[in-house]
């Protein structure tokens, strides 16, 4: 076990760490943004020309005046999420669901084959790797779980050799979503390690609401990263039965094994 202290608040008998990955560990704005700007000249474009809004599209990805909101569907939701949520909108300007559906999976595949490979363009947040080292060498289990797809996830660990990585998940048919009620004591049992990982004795580093969900389950405790975004983002904390930590540099985090 180890203790993690950070922002002046401090965690004790931990035994694993789950981290996000988009905005918490990779740089994904400026990404984010290509691909959203892909997508609605795809729909408004090609598809839905006679949208009476291409600011309504954009809204929907949470883009507005070239700017990404941290909090929005881009940045929060899954793949299917998104092409939900595009689908929404043709289907508000009159279009028929499973037509709006198809043309939305459409457009957000075109677009990120487009930008493929990802994880070429969503580099490191400085630290990680100082920071994922240091879990390590105080004998943590570290893993990553992330809304974006399972492969990208993998791809992405590739890429910058984070072989420390004992587990990682993604999205994907048959995978549970972070968001599940069961997630966090699902991740417990798929963590490896030395006995078995109970929920109270894993902190979990993330950027956003989704992330809090899964620290709300029962873990020891959540730290909100802000620094992975120019907005920073607005995380709202209420309710939270879980002791709350914010930090906007990954190298805020200091372990003690």
């Amino acid at each position: 076990m180890a203790t993690i202290r950070c922002a002046g608040h401090t965690f004790s008998s931990i035994e694993g760490v789950l981290f996000d990955k988009d905005g918490t560990l990779a740089e994904v704005e400026g990404y984010l943004k290509v691909l959203g700007d892909a997508r609605c000249q795809l729909l408004y474009g090609k598809s839905v020309a006679s949208l009476r809004s291409r600011a309504f599209l954009q809204a929907a990805f949470g883009l507005s005046d070239g700017q990404l909101d941290p909090a929005g569907q881009l940045a929060v939701g899954s793949r299917q999420e998104n092409e939900v949520a595009a689908a929404a909108v043709l289907a508000a300007d009159g279009w028929g669901w499973m037509a709006a559906l198809e043309a939305a999976r459409d457009a957000v595949c075109e677009a990120e084959q487009g930008l493929a490979p990802k994880a070429e363009k969503t580099s490191l947040i400085a630290g990680a790797t100082s920071l994922i080292a240091r879990l390590k060498d105080a004998g943590l289990t570290v893993g990553i779980v992330s809304a974006d797809l399972h492969r990208e996830v993998e791809a992405f660990i590739a890429s910058y050799d984070l072989s420390e990585i004992d587990w990682f998940w993604g999205a994907g048919d048959g995978h549970m979503p972070k968001t599940h009620s069961e997630f966090l004591r699902f991740a417990c049992g798929e963590l490896e390690g030395e006995g078995a990982i109970a929920p109270q004795s894993v902190l979990v580093i993330g950027d956003s609401a989704s992330d809090l969900c899964v620290a709300k389950q029962g873990a020891a405790g959540f730290v909100a990263m802000t620094g992975g975004w120019t907005a920073p983002p607005v995380i709202d904390f209420e309710g939270a039965d879980c002791a709350i930590s914010v930090i906007n540099r990954l190298d805020q985090v200091e372990v003690f094994a």
